[in-house]
C-alpha cells in the first residue's frame, strides 16, 4: 500500500500490516505545522470480554474506498486548511497490538488537525461498512451491538 502521487488524500483498505509510519511521514507538508495520527490497535479486551486474542475485519469492499473518499471530502469541507489526510483500514485477521485503522491529518494549526482527525475516526466508524469479529477466551462473535451504517452527511 503506497500513498498516491497525485492527491493529498490517501484512502484505502488493506489485508496486510498498515503503513503507520509512512502515513505519519506522508502527511507532513511545509505549510502545515500540525500532524495528528490516530492508530487503532487490536487489544486484549473489550467491553464484557476479557482475554481477546484476535480481531478479524470484513468489509463491503466495493463501498469502502468511495466512502473513505467522501469522508475525506467532508473533512476538507469542514476544515479547508487541511493539508493531507490518511484514512486506511485493515481487513482480515489482526493480531494483538497491530494496527486496524490509521487516520492522519496535517493542518497549519493543531486545533484543525485534532478536530479533523477526531472527525475522521468517528465518522469512519459510523459510515464505512466494515465489521469486526472478536475471538476471546470464552468464544467469538461478530459484535454484540448492531452497527448501523449511516451516510457521512448524517454525522
Amino acid at each position: 500500500m503506497t500513498p498516491p502521487e497525485d492527491s493529498d488524500d490517501w484512502t484505502g483498505l488493506a489485508s496486510d500490516v498498515l503503513p503507520v509510519n509512512e502515513a505519519s511521514a506522508w502527511v507532513v507538508q511545509p505549510t502545515c505545522g500540525a500532524v495528528v495520527v490516530f492508530t487503532g490497535t487490536a487489544r486484549d479486551h473489550s467491553v464484557g470480554r476479557e482475554g481477546v486474542t484476535r480481531l478479524e475485519y470484513e468489509a463491503y469492499e466495493e463501498q469502502v474506498v468511495p466512502r473513505l473518499d467522501e469522508l475525506a471530502e467532508a473533512a476538507r469541507s469542514r476544515w479547508p486548511a487541511i493539508g493531507r489526510i490518511v484514512l486506511l483500514h485493515r481487513i482480515g485477521k489482526v493480531p494483538l497490538t497491530e494496527a486496524a485503522v490509521v487516520v492522519a491529518v496535517s493542518a497549519p494549526h493543531r486545533a484543525e488537525a485534532f478536530e479533523a482527525a477526531r472527525f475522521g475516526i468517528d465518522t469512519l466508524k459510523a459510515t464505512v461498512p466494515i465489521w469486526k469479529k472478536e475471538d476471546w477466551s470464552e468464544g467469538s462473535s461478530w459484535g454484540r451491538e448492531a452497527q448501523h451504517i449511516v451516510d457521512v452527511d448524517q454525522v
